[in-house]
């Protein structure tokens, strides 16, 4: 029992970072129109940024902070030198250019960092576990990564939501020609939201990065996921990302960490070590499968966000 609650909360945690890479990616292609296959690559630059950052301040909350302004500053310029050509062409024009953007980035990475990687420590106070349930310790630092994604998630929705600038950003994914019309800079509206996406994007690269190692190219694997969840959830809407992605999360930490024991008792210790993880990742485009099947438009369409 104890130990398919510490998988809940790894499957939960997974699902918050797939939240803050799909909620940025919904709101730039449902506003913009626009596939953008480099979104992991603002993902794989946060977590340089916030290598370096944290190594140059000596402080991990502001080397975070300072990580996060870097990434928006990054994905704003990125929208007004190589995406704004891309506006107003179709998606395969879209997919072949921002591919291409993906290669730029992983070789500037290269060009910058060099290929061996970086690694980024955690405060001491973060290597703790905390009680979470009688019995149930967790580590701190997971938790933190729930809670602020969490935060992050609420801040965006009331942006959004209630927010004038949120007003406008849904008058634009609704009818963009009306809100130039009305004198909006349609313009500056798209680099500031693209710039948001990056910056969701580059804060998920940066929390993950302690847990893994940051590399190049670290950042495509989990596209594809937050793709899943953006197609489960509902283009365009902020709430369908974040049910899918919790859904997705799920799914995925307790496919891997219970269906090769289920695989085991039918087949081989390998059989199951190997068929496990190979399920749990099937589950998950089954999901996507019948979605598109029974709902095309996603659990919660954008209309109804």
């Amino acid at each position: 029992m104890l130990y398919l609650i510490e998988q809940s909360l790894n499957g939960i945690q997974l699902g918050m970072l797939l939240f803050l890479l799909a909620a940025g990616l919904t709101l730039i292609f449902g506003i913009m129109d626009l596939v953008n296959l480099a979104h992991g690559s603002l993902y794989m630059l946060g977590a340089y940024f916030a290598a370096t950052l944290i190594e140059v301040t000596d402080s991990f909350v502001l080397g975070i902070a300072l990580g996060i302004v870097a990434t928006l500053v990054a994905g704003m310029v990125m929208e007004m030198i190589a995406i704004r050509p891309l506006y107003g062409r179709d998606h395969l024009d879209h997919v072949l250019g921002t591919f291409g953007l993906l290669i730029f980035f992983n070789e500037l990475v290269r060009l910058i960092w060099g290929p061996a990687g970086l690694t980024i420590s955690l405060p001491p106070e973060m290597l703790t576990a905390v009680q979470v349930l009688p019995g149930v310790f967790y580590p701190l630092y997971r938790l933190v990564i729930i809670l602020s994604t969490l935060a992050v998630g609420l801040l965006l929705y009331v942006l959004v939501m209630r927010t004038r600038i949120g007003m406008l950003i849904r008058a634009g994914a609704s009818n963009r020609e009306m809100v130039g019309a009305l004198g909006v800079n349609i313009k500056l509206l798209y680099t500031l939201v693209f710039g948001l996406g990056a910056a969701l994007a580059g804060f998920a690269g940066m929390i993950q990065a302690p847990l893994a190692f940051v590399q190049i190219g670290m950042g495509e694997n989990i596209l594809i996921l937050a793709f899943v969840v953006i197609i489960i959830g509902g283009i365009g809407s902020i709430r369908g990302a974040f049910v899918a992605a919790v859904l997705v999360g799920l799914i995925d930490t307790m496919g891997r960490a219970f269906l090769p024991d289920l695989v085991r008792a039918f087949l081989s210790y390998s059989a199951g070590s190997s068929a496990g993880p190979a399920l749990s990742s099937m589950l998950i485009y089954a999901l996507m499968a019948a979605v598109l099947v029974f709902r095309p438009e996603g659990l919660f369409p954008a209309s109804n966000k």
